[in-house]
């Protein structure tokens, strides 16, 4: 595919949850599929309502194969009752997530897989490859990935296109359990779309939230024989959020290590880090964990087991950080984290079974302490350091931030077997 110098967002015709047939939309939406506590958030979700999306974004069988052959099977089922329901034209659609005094909105449509987008994590090859059966098999695209731009506020730009939608009546509105409103407008005037379309043509997107998934979206394109640009793999479900008007929020995502117990977490880190242990609670170890300067960390064997670790050995950085990377990249958390604690000093296999990823601290706690394990609760990386390291072409180590507001999954699909999807 030869690279396009901007953005290129495409309308199609969202496949939608028709209300008449389900319980609500707060019962069939959910959570992106990395964000699902499993298996008791699946289990939530799933008793939430018989139709709801977790049943297609994480099916649980014997096998893999069977997973993603379940997920086709139940998403051609749901359309052929009239479950999901396809808009009967191509649209870009406003998204808006609004919470106290969080106001997200940005353009949800299927991005050209050839434009400027930048990634700031490296991704799990495993991962990438379950995704890639799972959306293959059901020729479809089940949640929008998170992106950020910097627009300028331009009066005839895409932002005043979203500001002049957002004042008509919705296609759809609900609140999640997590007390977001979400609410979806269909953007199908020629005018508009030319709006978006000119705007974007000079902006470049960060990915926010989805590495793994726009990484599926390029081995899914590359693995068909013969795919143009107009063919829909070459493009991916996204949400663009411009930034300047509505900055996103960065958390850390925590660590769960199931075979390192706390005793020999600490007993390891002997000249390497200190180590304090600190009473209280979790709210009081994290608070304690953001006032410590230079690198630090919560190692949490549970509930009421913290220790704060900081202060690490400078030699020991020195000899195995690699040097050929910025010293914004070597400093980072993250970074420390990886190439000191886990390959060095713990001697943690780099595979899903031996790290879990969690976006929760109290959920990571619980999870370790269940599994007699160690957990590591990080501090977010600031959005700006992010983006300067990306556009440099340096990839922070995988799952180093979340942003958020993440888009609820369930409001609008896409699926890749139509004309004009």
């Amino acid at each position: 595919m030869t690279s396009t110098d901007g953005l290129r967002l495409l309308p199609f015709r969202g496949l939608r949850y028709a209300p008449d047939r389900v319980s609500s939309l707060t019962a069939v939406t959910s959570p992106p599929y990395d964000v699902v506590v499993r298996p008791e958030g699946v289990r939530h979700l799933e008793t939430a309502d018989p139709y709801n999306i977790v049943r297609l974004i994480l099916p649980h069988a014997a096998d893999p194969s069977t997973r993603h052959r379940q997920a086709a099977d139940t998403l051609r089922r749901w359309r052929t009752e009239g479950v999901l329901a396809q808009d009967p034209e191509p649209a870009l659609y406003v998204y808006e997530q609004r919470a106290g005094e969080v106001l997200q909105r940005g353009l949800i449509g299927a991005l050209r897989l050839d434009g400027p987008v930048l990634p700031h994590e490296d991704v799990i090859p495993e991962v990438v490859e379950d995704r890639a059966a799972l959306m293959r098999a059901a020729a479809a695209n089940f949640e929008p990935l998170l992106l950020s731009y910097r627009g300028r506020n331009s009066a005839n730009g895409a932002t005043a296109v979203i500001e002049r939608v957002v004042e008509r009546t919705p296609l759809l509105a609900t609140t999640t359990e997590d007390g977001f409103r979400h609410r979806l407008w269909a953007v199908t005037d020629p005018a508009d779309l030319a709006a978006i379309d000119a705007d974007l043509a000079h902006r470049q997107a960060l990915i926010a939230d989805g590495h793994h998934r726009w990484a599926t979206y390029q081995r899914l394109y590359e693995q068909q024989p013969g795919a143009g640009a107009r063919s829909p793999w070459a493009s991916g479900l996204v949400l663009l959020v411009d930034t300047a008007r509505y900055p996103l929020q960065v958390r850390a995502i925590h660590r769960v290590l199931p075979h390192l117990p706390p005793a020999k977490a600490l007993a390891d880190l002997d000249g390497v880090f200190r180590a304090r242990a600190l009473p209280g609670e979790l709210s009081a170890a994290l608070e304690a964990l953001e006032e410590t300067p230079g690198t630090a960390f919560v190692l949490a064997g549970g509930r009421g087991s913290f220790h704060l670790l900081d202060r690490p050995d400078a030699g020991l950085l020195d000899r195995t950080i690699r040097r050929d990377r910025p010293e914004a990249w070597r400093r980072l958390d993250a970074t420390v984290l990886h190439s000191v604690l886990l390959d060095e000093v713990w001697h943690i296999p780099d595979r899903p079974s031996d790290i879990g990823y969690l976006h929760h601290a109290e959920a990571a706690v619980e999870h370790a302490a269940r599994l007699g394990g160690s957990a590591v609760l990080m501090r977010a990386t600031s959005e700006e350091t992010v983006r300067q390291l990306a556009e440099r072409g340096v990839t922070m180590p995988r799952k180093s931030t979340s942003f958020g507001p993440k888009p609820a999954t369930g409001l609008v699909l896409r699926t890749l077997d139509d004309i004009d999807n």
